[in-house]
């Protein structure tokens, strides 16, 4: 008799390990993926979304296991914002959010231990308040933008500047819980009958 499947989350977020325990899915092992998220010519917002979370899945190798692989995609209108890497394109990002809607897409990819996949993307629309140049600076001071989608998260002081939010709350801090939990009860996880 082998062991129990485990729940493998593909991913370094501590948010995303947070939010998984929090609805009661405790990751077994924490196991993130690496994989090129350059964005393909014409490709949009939702589809990019989507085929991250579904490159990670195929990336993360644990067979008989329950993986989860997610991805978030911030964008206005059409164009897609980075994943901030310096103050500068974080500035940029909260100079075009600010005052107008913007949209978060999370895309969830689950696998199960008979190898079976399922994926769904979450969108969320939010509008951002204007935002005054001191405002920008001392959020761009926190360093709460590094290497986040958009140049924010909204689980720290950005959320201060969340006028409205339509769609999933988790899902714009890195993974939708409703719809995460869904895929994965779907391919038969259960942690209730977990020993």
């Amino acid at each position: 008799m082998g062991r129990a499947p485990r729940l493998v989350l593909a991913s370094a977020s501590p948010r995303r390990a947070e939010l998984l325990a929090a609805i009661g899915f405790t990751p077994d092992l924490i196991a993130p993926t690496h994989i090129d998220e350059t964005e393909r010519e014409g490709e949009t917002p939702r589809a990019l979304a989507l085929r991250l979370a579904a490159e990670k899945l195929a990336a993360a190798d644990h067979p008989g296991d329950f993986v989860v692989a997610s991805d978030t995609v911030v964008s206005v209108g059409r164009r897609i914002l980075p994943k901030t890497e310096t103050p500068e394109e974080a500035e940029a990002c909260l100079r075009l959010m600010g005052g107008r809607n913007h949209r978060v897409h999370t895309g969830v990819a689950v696998r199960g231990p008979d190898g079976r996949t399922a994926a769904k993307v979450s969108e969320t629309r939010i509008a951002f308040k204007r935002l005054s140049d001191a405002e920008i600076a001392a959020y761009l001071a926190s360093g709460e933008w590094k290497g986040k989608a958009g140049g924010y998260g909204i689980q720290g002081r950005a959320g201060a500047f969340v006028i409205n939010l339509i769609g999933s709350y988790t899902g714009v801090v890195g993974l939708p819980v409703y719809e995460t939990r869904q895929l994965l009860t779907g391919l038969g996880y259960h942690p209730e009958t977990r020993a």
